[in-house]
């Protein structure tokens, strides 16, 4: 059974920094890209972040271009989202997913995290 789990979110004031951790299990990590979303309330999941079953290519939402990266460590199952200089509008719930390929797509991943809240304050 897949199971992706997230931690790391939280309250922090506007240009601080949050990282998120999303752990999974039941399957070969490396065999699957990775993928970050996140959802406001009353708006749709966007497309934040996704990262290649190497690791080796990044892709990323324009609006997170600079202040947020990817990462993921295969030796510990584990995908990360370091999150820089953030922003009021990135408070949402944060969601990873993985898929057979990095794609900015929600139906192009297979298995979902519960999420994680993160909350930027102004």
């Amino acid at each position: 059974q897949v199971q992706l789990v997230e931690s790391g979110g939280g309250l922090v004031q506007a240009g601080g920094s949050l990282r998120l951790s999303c752990a999974a299990s039941g399957r070969t990590f490396s065999s699957y890209a990775m993928g970050w979303f996140r959802q406001a309330p009353g708006k749709e999941r966007e497309f934040v972040a996704a990262i290649s079953w190497t690791g080796g290519n990044t892709y990323y939402t324009d609006s997170v271009k600079g202040r947020f990266t990817i990462s993921r460590d295969n030796a510990k199952n584990t995908v990360y989202l370091q999150m820089n200089s953030l922003k009021p509008e990135d408070t949402a719930v944060y969601y990873c997913a993985d898929g057979l390929y990095m794609s900015s797509t929600v139906d192009e991943y297979n298995y979902w995290g519960q999420g994680t809240q993160v909350t930027v304050s102004s």
